[in-house]
């Protein structure tokens, strides 16, 4: 049987990267005259940071699958047992190696806490490095299970969020300081080294860690032109900025207001598209899924700033190459005569070809005007235009709930090409409070209580 080395990749990563900085708190511990520990103790105790976490990821969905164990057998016996290499993923399931260690990542690890701590006296950034290695580690994990759940997704989301706003903020959860690294009790967590099952014994993690984790790793610049001009011809193609960073753009997400559970759908979708890339990269088999979304809510909750961000985040993940964003609606697809609105609809594609077209208020191609009426043509046009530039363009249809059923139920191939829908819910008085008070401050405007009274007010009325 053919075992992917992905995980062993990561791991070694993992360990290569932190073990010289776990040397570095040790030398500093001990004044300089001396590590506490040899090189070979602090890479040990690095590779059990590695493993606990390998095994909470593993466990996430409380599934084990035998690809994820062959995975961890083969990545962690060389640096850690040996032994391992005699085992199966039946024998790893029979000493339950990996039961309930989801909860290693409901909290900071110690050693996460200490570089922290660190990071806060000394000005380095060894919380970050962890934090790059551990997400990674996380999405190869989930990588190597050809049934990636939303359950490993959703932690490795929660893992990410909870290093990285302890990083920002200085703070663990709970609001609790980082532990000093020259606290006796010194950095690690992860304790106990796996053993063979023939043993009986099982491997044991250390303190708890965070929830969930996404890579944040920006992708390779891409030197793709943009040719967003009508007359390509006679346009001249202009170089494309790098791709953002995924971390920025996740950031961008979260400082809106509201929308939790667009939030949290958008970031599954995003970390699905990271971990199908990276069985990819490795030759490994992955499903075909449509990128193409329907976006439902009333006007004003959020969509086309949605819709923009994702555009970015599909290029940086390389779904698109160019990532701009063409908005169009129904005037801008049908035509008042046979022949015209195919020709319409192929020149909105080849507007938006390698980035994003967003269809607002696309219930309105079905409700016609009559019978010369030329929605259902433009309908017809799109499906198979998704199908035939499916590498090439990702759709998003957007429109009030109902209606949109309507619109997915136009024709039979739109169902399977717009297989997920993320809803958009109205604002709460207090959300919309908030967009009021971020726009007065980007026009430098001071909104006294006695305004923000009489907004609320309004709103509510």
């Amino acid at each position: 049987m053919k075992v992917d080395l992905g995980l062993q990749v990561a791991a070694n990563a993992f360990i290569d990267a932190l073990t010289p900085i776990l040397a570095a708190i040790d030398r500093g511990r001990s004044g300089g005259a001396g590590a506490a520990r040899t090189a070979d103790d602090a890479r040990h105790e690095v590779a059990l940071e590695a493993f606990a976490l390998a095994c909470g990821f593993i466990d996430a969905d409380r599934r084990a699958a035998d690809e994820e164990l062959w995975a961890l057998i083969v990545a962690f016996a060389p640096v850690l047992d040996p032994g391992l290499l005699r085992q199966t993923p039946d024998d790893l399931r029979a000493a339950r190696t990996t039961d309930g260690r989801r909860t290693y990542l409901d909290e900071p690890s110690t050693l996460f806490e200490t570089l922290l701590a660190t990071d806060l006296r000394d000005g380095t950034s060894w919380a970050t490095t962890y934090y790059e290695h551990a997400v990674a580690l996380g999405f190869m994990t989930a990588s190597a299970d050809s049934n990636t759940s939303r359950d490993e997704l959703v932690l490795i989301e929660r893992f990410r969020t909870m290093l990285l706003q302890s990083i920002r903020t200085g703070r663990l959860p709970g609001d609790r300081s980082p532990v000093d690294p020259r606290d006796p009790r010194g950095p690690g967590g992860a304790t106990t080294a796996p053993t063979s099952a023939t043993t009986g014994s099982r491997p044991t993690a250390g303190p708890a860690t965070g929830p969930t984790g996404s890579t944040g790793a920006a992708g390779t610049a891409d030197p793709a032109a943009a040719a967003t001009a009508t007359d390509a011809a006679t346009e001249t193609e202009a170089a494309l900025p790098p791709p953002r960073p995924l971390d920025d753009l996740l950031d961008e997400l979260d400082d809106l207001v509201g929308m939790a559970a667009v939030k949290e759908e958008v970031k599954l979708v995003t970390n699905l598209l990271r971990v199908q890339q990276l069985r990819r990269e490795r030759g490994l088999k992955t499903m075909e899924r449509s990128h193409h979304l329907i976006f439902t809510g009333n006007p004003g909750t959020g969509k086309t700033t949605v819709a923009r961000l994702l555009s970015q985040i599909y290029r940086t993940l390389g779904v698109v190459a160019k990532g701009q964003l063409v908005e169009t609606d129904r005037s801008g697809l049908v035509a008042g005569y046979v022949g015209q609105t195919a020709t319409k609809v192929v020149e909105a594609f080849d507007r938006a070809d390698e980035g994003v077209l967003l269809i607002d208020e696309a219930y309105a191609l079905v409700r016609g005007g009559g019978t010369n009426d030329f929605g259902q043509e433009a309908i017809d046009t799109i499906v198979k235009l998704v199908e035939d530039r499916r590498d090439r363009i990702v759709v998003i249809a957007a429109g009030y709930p109902d209606e949109m059923d309507d619109f997915v139920g136009s024709n039979p191939g739109l169902a399977s090409r717009f297989p997920k829908t993320i809803e958009f819910p109205d604002y709460e008085t207090d959300e919309l409070l908030a967009i009021f008070a971020h726009l007065c401050d980007d026009a430098n405007y001071l909104c006294d209580e006695d305004a923000r009274t009489k907004v609320r007010t309004w709103l509510e009325s």
